[in-house]
């Protein structure tokens, strides 16, 4: 599985899995989490663009109820055996 390092706006860095990418709508979606096995916590992540002046891709986690229905629903799909709560 494959981890990335991800920067937060106060300048935290933190390590997450992606267990899946996916597209809805025309936006894209990571599905991450802290652990790489077991019952754990994940975000849904949205790609916001590419920073200005590099190459790394801004991501910001989804909270507004309508966008993520339709992305758990996709997730859901893509992993069969995924409980969002």
């Amino acid at each position: 599985m494959e981890k990335l390092k991800f920067t937060s706006e106060d300048g935290e860095e933190m390590e997450y899995f992606i267990l899946a990418e996916t597209s809805v709508k025309g936006s894209q979606y990571l599905l991450v989490t802290e652990d790489e096995e077991g019952d754990t916590d994940a975000l849904i992540l949205k790609e916001e663009g590419v920073a200005e002046g590099s190459d790394d891709v801004v991501y910001a986690t989804v909270f507004d109820e309508e966008e993520l229905t339709p992305v758990m629903e996709a997730f859901g799909k893509l992993l069969g055996d995924v409980e969002f709560e």
